[in-house]
């Protein structure tokens, strides 16, 4: 049956996703047209293609668990000397992308992995292009804000070709009454 490999992530939504895949295209980044504006859950992670049901219906479980959260994107950062990428900083939002992120990689499930790197949710708009690019994407990109509310995530897998597709949407939502604010468990993102 052969191996997908699968990411799983939180959409940029429009008009500001397109806007900074038009942006990274720009600075000259070859992959910004294959790669969905997002903030990574589950980086690139292959898995056998028959495990792909399994992995479905985990993502739902965690799904139902959790809750939407604001999201605001402000300023850039950047992995270099380590890493060669410039990002839009996630300023409200980390800690619900971390406490996904979390369960989407727990141990209890199908896509349990450890990270290269310390989990720091980001966009990226920059990778492996040459410093002067890198420049450019970090500084015309200083004062870009953006805010939406999360409300689920999606996963996605890699074609042949290199292009992530969407596979399926999660829409966060159950009965469980959310906790106090402030409060974090496997129940429930903290809400603000």
């Amino acid at each position: 049956m052969g191996t997908v490999t699968i990411g799983v992530s939180i959409a940029v939504p429009e008009p500001h996703g397109s806007l900074l895949q038009q942006l990274r295209a720009g600075f000259g980044d070859a992959a910004a047209h294959g790669i969905p504006t997002h903030v990574t859950l589950l980086p690139p992670t292959e898995i056998e293609a028959g495990e792909l049901a399994a992995v479905e219906a985990y993502l739902t479980e965690v799904a139902a668990a959790g809750r939407p959260f604001p999201m605001r994107l402000s300023g850039t950062g950047t992995f270099r000397p380590l890493s060669p990428v410039v990002y839009v900083r996630v300023l409200e939002g980390a800690e619900g992308c971390t406490w996904l992120q979390k369960q989407v990689r727990d141990a209890s499930g199908p896509v349990a992995r450890e990270l290269q790197f310390p989990y720091h949710p980001h966009v990226t708009v920059a990778h492996g292009i040459d410093d002067e690019a890198m420049d450019r994407a970090f500084t015309e990109l200083a004062d870009y804000e953006a805010q939406w509310s999360c409300t689920g995530f999606a996963l996605y897998e890699q074609g042949p070709d290199g292009i992530w597709r969407k596979l399926r949407e999660y829409a966060f939502g159950s009965s469980v009454v959310p906790p106090q604010a402030g409060r974090v468990d496997r129940g429930s993102i903290p809400l603000r």
